[in-house]
């Protein structure tokens, strides 16, 4: 018989490990007959303003959620543009789309996969309105930067925390620098529900108060609408689930925090270019993220030794049918040339040292005939 497949992630490791704690929290909201909008998430709520350092936070209903309503909360729409990278998940832009505003997309920094501050300068025009940071793999973009340029040009900074829960810079936590912080908790991201779920921080009461009533149907009290808003509020079973996670996550965080340690360690002196912490502050690891010119030879070759691996992200936006007609002639070389060789490697807290030695082992034995 041939070894068990390494998965990516392993979001039913993490729930058998809390698997009597998680059926009790369930059971409490069952028993509760409270199921929207009850104790469960407005609890969640508090511990994460007070986690994160917000002032405020209102729970919705996916990470996707998060970024169309905290762009909504700030009066972002039509004729507006929205600044962001190019090298993310599509919802970053999808969100600015949805409000009738213009994603225009900026380049990275190679050696972190965050936002460059040069290129954003660049990007800036008098429609300019807002810019979304994304906070990929697991640490902040350059915050003090971006929010120092954001304040002297009057924009709104949305933080896209989704993969970056815990993170900070200088101490001062990811989702309370910006104007408005979005989160997912997906089942695979580092503070996981067992299914959609996703918030927004805001600094401001008066954003705080907006959100909740564009989650719930543009309301403020029974039906009575305001204005054109959603169903997106986070069920009381997803948040009991949550704030289980979230008293075990720094926890959580230090083992994903100990697995990248080791990977820096047996993975050294390969010719894989191995990611790096930029040391403003805390790395929480979403994803251990390689770099090969080999790449997809590289992940087939795992694939075949039974180690799975994934690419965020394969086809940069600017790239994407639905966005590359409105950036013909768009250069953006860094975020290009990670499209082209990044490789996220298995990364969860569950993962055995076994498991990682394994892959480490399979990748030394690969690269070779890799070259």
């Amino acid at each position: 018989m041939g070894q068990d497949r390494i998965p990516i992630a392993d979001p039913a490791a993490e729930n058998a490990e809390l698997a009597g704690e998680l059926e009790a929290a369930v059971k409490r909201v069952l028993a509760s007959g409270r199921y929207i909008l009850g104790p469960e998430g407005a609890a969640l709520e508090a511990e994460l303003a007070a986690y994160t350092g917000a002032a405020h936070a209102v729970g919705c209903n996916s990470g996707t959620d998060a970024l169309h309503l905290a762009l909504r909360a700030a009066d972002i729409g039509s004729g507006d543009e929205v600044i962001m990278p190019a090298f993310t998940f599509v919802a970053t832009a999808g969100a600015a789309s949805c409000v009738g505003a213009k994603p225009v997309f900026a380049d990275i920094d190679p050696a972190t996969f965050c936002l460059d501050p040069k290129s954003v300068e660049k990007a800036l025009t008098p429609r300019t309105r807002a810019l979304i940071a994304v906070h990929l793999y697991g640490q902040t973009a350059p915050l003090a930067e971006l929010s120092a340029l954001c304040k002297d040009r009057g924009l709104t900074l949305v933080e896209d925390c989704a993969q970056s829960l815990g993170a900070d810079e200088g101490g001062r936590r990811a989702g309370s620098w910006g104007a408005l912080g979005c989160f997912s908790f997906y089942p695979t991201k580092n503070l996981a529900a067992a299914g959609d779920a996703g918030l927004v921080t805001a600094r401001e009461a008066r954003h705080a108060e907006r959100l909740r009533m564009l989650r719930h149907h543009g309301s403020r009290k029974t039906y009575s609408h305001e204005v054109l808003g959603y169903n997106s509020r986070l069920d009381e079973i997803q948040a009991a689930i949550l704030r289980l996670k979230l008293a075990k996550l720094d926890q959580l965080n230090a083992r994903r925090e100990a697995i990248a340690r080791r990977y820096g360690e047996w993975l050294a002196g390969t010719s894989l270019v191995l990611p790096k912490a930029h040391g403003r502050g805390r790395h929480i690891w979403h994803q251990y993220t390689v770099r090969h010119p080999k790449r997809d030879q590289l992940r087939a070759r795992l694939e075949a030794a039974g180690i799975a691996s994934m690419i965020y992200y394969p086809v940069p936006l600017h790239r994407q049918p639905l966005y590359a007609p409105d950036n013909a002639g768009l250069k953006l070389p860094a975020t290009d040339e990670a499209a082209a060789t990044v490789l996220s490697l298995p990364i969860y807290p569950q993962l055995s040292e076994a498991a990682q030695k394994r892959t480490c082992d399979t990748l030394r034995s690969l690269l070779p005939s890799c070259a």
